[in-house]
């Protein structure tokens, strides 16, 4: 979910239409099959849903790539060992507030690739209302969603800020200039789940 929600949104110069295209059919797959796969793994044709839409994912990011998602969970792996999909989940919804203001008619427009039922709410409220949604389906799917409980400690988040700005090949996508201070509040809003705020 996280490559095809980085590539529908960088600012790369190589994202494309098909890229897009392939995203938004990946969230489609991903975001119809992930509850069944999860928690009925006997569910063959949901586990074959989310082989495609892992693949179309991976194809819409391979020319349109990630950014600040993926720049914050690479330090959380190398210092903590956490699973690079985990790692991501941890700090998605963080990003995609901070990142809102620069993006949120293309959130609005993913939303009911991934929750069906959002197409018929609100285009002002659907953005805002999916990261609410992926926030919660972690929560359902039974993964951790704060970095304190896969023991990260409150007084290295400085040092995982300092290496996330390392990863400017990532960060130069992201629809929002990521500075240390930025990457170190959205650390923190994901330590003790608040909200990261919008303002400079």
């Amino acid at each position: 979910m996280v490559h095809a929600i980085e590539a529908f949104t960088t600012r790369s110069r190589n994202a494309n239409p098909i890229s897009k295209a392939l995203a938004k059919e990946a969230l489609r797959l991903l975001g119809g099959n992930i509850k069944q796969a999860v928690l009925n793994g006997a569910y063959v044709e949901a586990r074959g849903a989310m082989l495609l839409g892992s693949l179309l994912a991976s194809e819409a990011f391979a020319n349109s790539p990630v950014a600040a998602v993926h720049a914050l969970a690479y330090p959380l792996g190398g210092h903590y060992g956490i699973p690079h999909g985990l790692s991501n989940a941890l700090v998605l919804t963080e990003v995609m507030r901070f990142n809102l203001p620069y993006c949120g008619k293309e959130y609005a427009e993913l939303a009911p690739c991934l929750f069906a039922d959002m197409a018929m709410s609100s285009s002002t409220d659907r953005a805002d209302e999916m990261i609410n949604r992926l926030a919660a389906l972690c929560q359902q799917l039974g993964l951790p969603t704060k970095l304190s409980e896969v023991g990260v400690a409150e007084d290295k988040l400085g040092t995982l800020a300092t290496d996330a700005m390392k990863q400017q090949r990532l960060l130069v996508n992201n629809p929002r200039e990521v500075r240390f201070e930025d990457a170190f509040a959205i650390y923190q809003a994901a330590h003790s789940i608040s909200a990261v705020s919008g303002s400079r």
